[in-house]
């Protein structure tokens, strides 16, 4: 392919309060195009909410009209806000159909607008993508609008598309296709791959000492859609060239231990990556990734409380710091808004787990009181019980027995809601009708036995042990079976009155003392 240039039309509007919204959307060729090169290139709006910024015109000729003019986006809108900067991404695609490869750039005056594909520009030669037969890019917009005014077009009318036909030699010796990663002729040229819907190949090539590279992963799946991986971001690299391949499961690796925290976090999704650079040789790493609110609410998840577990070389498993992106952010970088957004920093690289902090009620104390009851009445468990999970939480704790009559019945229940690390002392009152000896336990935690009656069943109903004590000794008694009476007649039993007979004794002998003599 000798070099060729297609030039299109540019449109964009400054107002001072729109209605504008950023998202994404997926790249997939259908659909007319706008075609060139001998019919080998084809440009046409991305399929995805931004692609209404692009349209073929009249001519059928790609036109970029991020403005009221454009027909695809209705009455409502007038333009972009003043004062902002971000991004547009996935506006329209470039697909190559040739036999060979392509290289294809975008040339463009303005200065406020920039064409980008995967988070670098392809503006200019030197940051030219590379493309292989049947593969498409997805170019999106960066847009700076602080300092303008409302009324202002940005940028020339008119923008250009570049290609030019490489070999495949010079392709593999410049490192494989891809978009480049900023605005100078050095920045590093980077690929993403994706060979899956849950894996990326992530490379990056001349790459300069404390290069800043960011990697796009377009909703690589976690867990499906319930979780996705939008990015990774490679910051102070000092490695020439980069390779990283990321891959997504629901579920934990093959031969890799599953999340195990203290706090018993509950597990959302997995995230391996498999690198050929040293781990110091990037001073820190950012993991960029998503949630489908309707998930979240399904699973009682509020998006404070999603973490990220990085597995250690020993197999344990830390958490690191993850902030939620805040929606004006959400919509200033042009993110899907559907979803929420977070960002994890590290500066490790191994195996990841997405996961929720949750609430862990355990019980520290506990006591019973009484210990022995009578049927019908009832008994007092206290218990403290402390939140060591992540998150604030409320529970309904159950006082449950085990015993003859009955198979770990719930028999008394109290709400109770703790911060994270926080105790109360919660008062759980049973009633057992039947004679038994009944194990008791909170929320599975043994806490103690009560004794309801005569477990033997050996008194009458409604007798006190004591009483049935009692009757029994009466009984021996008068039946002769009982203890034997010590020498002197004195029964054990009356031993009791010893000290009133000692007294009567010892003041006869001291009246018979003072008896004068005959």
């Amino acid at each position: 392919m000798s070099t060729v240039r297609r030039t299109l039309a540019l449109v964009l509007l400054l107002v001072a309060a729109a209605s504008l919204a950023f998202a994404t959307g997926a790249a997939v060729v259908d659909g007319p195009a706008d075609t060139f090169a001998d019919d080998e290139l084809a440009v046409q709006p991305a399929d995805g909410p931004n692609g209404d910024y692009a349209y073929l015109n009249d001519d059928d000729e790609i036109a970029v009209d991020v403005s009221a003019s454009n027909p695809k986006l209705g009455p409502d809108f007038e333009g972009v806000n003043v004062g902002t900067a971000g991004t547009i991404d996935d506006v329209f695609e470039i697909t190559y159909t040739g036999d060979e490869y392509a290289r294809v750039w975008i040339e463009n005056d303005g200065e406020n607008v920039t064409f980008v594909a995967d988070g670098g520009s392809v503006e200019g030669e030197a940051n030219n993508v590379t493309l292989a037969p049947n593969e498409s890019v997805a170019v999106g917009l960066a847009l700076d609008t602080r300092g303008e005014a409302a009324g202002t077009r940005l940028g020339a009318d008119e923008f250009s598309i570049n290609a030019e036909g490489a070999e495949a030699e010079s392709v593999e010796a410049a490192g494989g296709t891809g978009g480049g990663g900023g605005d100078g002729d050095n920045d590093p040229t980077t690929t993403v791959r994706a060979p899956g819907p849950d894996e990326r190949e992530f490379t990056a090539r001349d790459v300069d000492r404390g290069d800043t590279i960011r990697f796009g992963a377009d909703g690589m799946a976690l867990d499906g859609e319930n979780v996705t991986l939008e990015g990774i971001d490679l910051d102070g690299v000092e490695s020439d060239s980069v390779e990283l391949d990321a891959a997504g499961s629901p579920d934990p690796f093959e031969n890799e231990s599953p999340l195990a925290a203290p706090t018993r976090p509950r597990e959302m999704a997995y995230l391996a990556l498999d690198y050929d650079f040293a781990p110091d040789a990037v001073d820190e790493m950012t993991i960029r990734f998503s949630a489908d609110p309707d998930r979240l609410n399904a699973t009682d998840t509020e998006p404070e409380d999603v973490t990220l577990y990085r597995q250690t070389d020993a197999g344990e498993w830390e958490e690191k710091p993850v902030e939620v992106v805040d929606d004006e952010v959400v919509e200033i970088l042009g993110l899907p808004e559907d979803r929420v957004h977070f960002r994890a920093t590290t500066e490790e690289f191994s195996t990841f787990a997405v996961a929720a902090r949750a609430p862990r009620f355990d019980v520290t104390e506990a006591s019973v009181a009484p210990e022995a009851i009578e049927p019908g009445e009832a008994v007092t468990v206290r218990a403290t019980m402390e939140n060591g999970g992540g998150a604030a939480g409320e529970e309904t704790v159950a006082l449950t027995a085990d015993g003859d009559s009955v198979a770990n019945e719930t028999v008394a229940t109290e709400s109770v809601a703790l911060e994270p690390n926080e105790t109360a002392t919660v008062e759980l009152d049973g009633t057992f009708e039947e004679p038994g000896a009944y194990d008791l336990a909170v929320d599975g935690t043994p806490v103690g036995t009560v004794v309801v009656g005569d477990p033997a069943g050996n008194g009458d109903e409604g007798e006190s042990a004591n009483a049935e004590s009692d009757a029994a000794r009466d009984d021996d008694s008068e039946s002769g079976d009982g203890p034997t009476e010590e020498p002197g007649g004195v029964d054990p039993a009356a031993l009791v009155g010893l000290p009133v007979l000692v007294a009567v004794v010892v003041a006869t002998l001291a009246l018979f003392r003072r008896t004068p003599r005959p």
